[in-house]
């Protein structure tokens, strides 16, 4: 039974439609609540040998009639375009190296605090290049928290949601001592990553230090890609866990093991989107369920990503200093 059909579209070439019997095609912009647009029909109703009986281009898109019960379905040339092209949020990226510097994405404070502009533009350079500062943003927790919920609430963790620490060791974890830390992501020990770090130095006073670094590692990852093709297809396949251990009664790990480089499609690791970055050595776990060769071909892969991340030309080091607020997504 045919369970799919071609339709040309002028100067678009053409699009083909296809049911399973599942009431996914079926489904018109009619079966769905007009405000939620969840589905109004019980999709197991309709039979599973539903057929097109009637199709009928039409100005402003594409008119159908079912066979089983007559009804009448209409799609959008644009609605079906987007299905086509398959449903995503948009992933225009830029990738970085050291010569940021002289032009990192900025946003003014008091354009992000008097319109959903200043917003749009900050999340806009976090999705763009990973992420952004806010310039001008007042010395004080409260105002610092204010501006962040221009974006979201706040996530809490074990750490709590909105907090301010120095280097005391009050939590033991190495973001508290005075100790450097080579580039990192944090957070490897959750299921669920935060997805946005936000920071803001309140107060740096007869001191020395205070220099933050940012290595962009979707840029990393596609230059081991490109260098160590065997490193990179390692590092997307060999799952490994964080930890985090050091506090009294705290033990966390995630669910379940995942690889350093996360991609759109890990079917296709030599030409897929890399989309996550699980990196940080401070806080690996022991490598258990692996086999010797596994966690050989991880070590080797693991020294190539170093390398990478460690040259000077990944590195962005930026003095920070209050009133610059930081945020970061990779």
């Amino acid at each position: 039974m045919t369970r799919s059909a071609s339709f040309v579209v002028e100067d678009d070439g053409y699009i083909e439609l296809s049911w399973l019997g599942n009431g996914g095609t079926k489904l018109s912009l009619e079966c769905r609540h007009p405000d939620t647009k969840q589905r109004l029909v019980d999709t197991f109703s309709i039979p599973a040998d539903i057929s097109l009986k009637k199709a009928e281009g039409e100005e402003h898109g594409l008119r159908i009639i079912w066979s089983n019960d007559g009804h009448e379905s209409f799609y959008s040339w644009d609605w079906l375009r987007a299905q086509s092209e398959g449903l995503r949020f948009p992933h225009e990226t830029c990738q970085f190296d050291k010569t940021i510097a002289t032009e990192p994405p900025t946003v003014d404070y008091q354009k992000v605090m008097h319109g959903d502009e200043g917003v749009r533009e900050w999340t806009g350079n976090i999705r763009k290049w990973g992420f952004c500062f806010v310039d001008g943003c007042p010395i004080t927790s409260e105002e610092t928290q204010a501006l962040i919920e221009r974006i979201a609430f706040i996530r809490t963790t074990h750490y709590g949601g909105f907090w301010r620490f120095t280097s005391d060791l009050s939590t033991k974890d190495s973001a508290y001592t005075q100790l450097a830390l080579a580039a990192h992501n944090d957070n490897t020990y959750f299921t669920d990553p935060a997805g946005l770090q936000t920071f803001h130095l309140l107060s740096h006073t007869n001191g020395g230090g205070g220099t933050s670094l940012l290595v962009d590692g979707f840029r990393a990852a596609d230059i081991l890609r490109e260098e160590s093709p065997e490193a990179f297809q390692t590092l997307c396949e060999v799952k490994i866990r964080g930890h985090t251990s050091g506090n009294e009664g705290i033990a966390i790990v995630p669910e379940h093991a995942f690889p350093v480089i996360t991609l759109e499609d890990d079917k296709y690791w030599r030409t897929s989107r890399v989309t996550q970055i699980r990196w940080n050595n401070d806080d690996r776990a022991a490598m258990t369920g692996l086999s010797w060769q596994e966690i050989a071909d991880f070590y080797d892969a693991a020294r190539k990503w170093v390398e990478v991340l460690r040259r000077p030309d990944s590195e962005y080091w930026v003095q920070v200093e209050p009133r610059l607020l930081q945020s970061k997504s990779r």
